[in-house]
């Protein structure tokens, strides 16, 4: 059948009405529709206030990386995610990180950019120097829309004015840099910006068009390092193994995209677990990583005078501690109280802290015994899950496949009906 999506007023209904709004508007029975209505009224609540035309929540699996040591203290680390082995990779190789002291951090102050365009200049040159000679009205004036965050040491810090080549003209584009402490940032940059824009467009002689910031946080980098022991990742040859992996990412853009969606495995988990921005998060590490005009590793590795491996990497992280989902989701707020970071610069070195020990997990699987073998061996139970397999069916189901090494939903189904059927006496 065909189906009407035109429906007045959706919005104002409550989760509940919306449901039913849309098993009955799609024509298919509420039983095929009921997963997606949420069990729990006090989240659907939560994630009503959250988004729009909310019907429903989708749990997603948090597991606890464990074993993490970073600059002399242990943590726990919430990551929220549904790929089996990342959780596994990233202990196992924070396991592997302690045995040389674990992971070594540092960070920049928590600066944000927001961006200011105008367009029409007719003398953009000019334009940008007039903007620079009232450098200072414009950051009192930005100042003045969050006395509380200058009061906590932050605020607007500095001006930049470029000139923005375009196809047929020329932009120029004002840097507001802020300093926004424990938050993410975007919602007092932006504000900001808007505050900005009348003032920007009276200096520049022009009109102002987007008023945003930018997730190019450049400004706001973590960065790690961790030597891993050479007989604990497996001898020599692994190291070197590892090595060549890394070159080969660092040399080849369709490896390091791999490459490093392997790294945003584990940071994209944690950032999810604390109720951070998933694809800010995403959208600063890649721009990162094709900073210098072409996209490579965003890790690094080498060898020490010992033969162990040296790991590391430097990216942007842009997260924080108060605002947006980490203060109004109760999963969010439970995982940051775990972790027990105090700033938000701490919670992005911990972050880095796990996306470098999850790449090295997975270049460790890939230069050993390939990738597909341990991932497989964990993904074995979703597919005997998937087949039909229930309680003690599922890790029969997952055995025999891992020995037979076909993983497949025809073969569970094969295996489980084999295990269903009894044996004639």
């Amino acid at each position: 059948m065909s189906v009407n999506s035109r429906l007045p007023g959706f919005y104002k209904l409550s989760p509940a009405e919306r449901f039913r709004t849309i098993v009955e508007a799609s024509g298919l029975a509420e039983s095929e529709l009921a997963s997606l209505a949420s069990s729990s009224e006090s989240m659907l609540a939560i994630a009503d206030r959250m988004i729009e035309n909310v019907i429903g929540t989708l749990p997603v699996p948090v597991g606890i990386a464990a074993n993490f040591t970073i600059n002399g203290r242990d943590y726990f680390i919430p990551m929220a995610t549904e790929e089996p082995s990342v959780v596994a990779a990233a202990s196992n190789m924070a396991s592997v990180a302690r045995i040389h002291g674990g992971f070594h951090t540092s960070s920049n102050q928590p600066i944000m950019i927001s961006q200011i365009q105008v367009v029409g200049a007719k003398d953009p040159q000019g334009a940008r120097l007039r903007l620079y000679e009232r450098r200072q009205e414009l950051l009192d004036l930005a100042n003045e829309q969050d006395p509380v965050l200058v009061k906590l040491g932050g605020g607007a810090k500095e001006i930049e004015v470029r000139i923005v080549e375009a196809a047929s003209t020329n932009y120029v584009v004002v840097h507001l840099i802020v300093d926004v402490r424990d938050a993410m940032g975007a919602n007092a940059v932006n504000t900001m910006a808007e505050a900005l824009a009348p003032l920007v467009s009276e200096i520049a002689g022009a009109r102002v068009l987007l008023r945003i910031l930018s997730n190019k946080a450049d400004l706001r980098l973590a960065r790690v390092r961790a030597t891993y022991d050479r007989e604990a990742l497996g001898g020599a040859d692994v190291v070197d193994g590892i090595i060549d992996a890394y070159a080969f990412a660092a040399a080849d853009p369709y490896r390091a995209a791999t490459h490093n969606k392997g790294i945003m495995n584990g940071i994209t988990a944690a950032v999810l677990a604390t109720g951070n921005d998933t694809r800010a998060v995403e959208a600063g590490a890649h721009s990162h990583a094709a900073a210098n005009g072409r996209y490579t590793s965003l890790s690094h590795y080498e060898k020490d005078s010992a033969g162990n491996l040296v790991g590391t990497m430097e990216l942007p992280m842009a997260v924080g501690l108060v605002g947006g989902a980490t203060k109004s989701h109760p999963v969010a707020q439970a995982a940051v109280k775990l972790l027990g970071v105090t700033s938000a610069q701490e919670l992005a070195e911990v972050i880095v802290a796990v996306g470098l020990a999850q790449n090295t997990g997975a270049l460790r699987a890939l230069a050993a015994e390939g990738i597909q073998k341990g991932h497989m061996s964990l993904h074995a139970r979703n597919i005997a899950f998937a087949a039909g397999a229930r309680g003690d069916e599922i890790e029969q189901v997952a055995a025999k496949m891992k020995q037979e090494g076909h993983v497949r939903l025809d073969k569970a189904e094969r295996v489980l009906a084999e295990i269903r059927t009894p044996v004639d006496s």
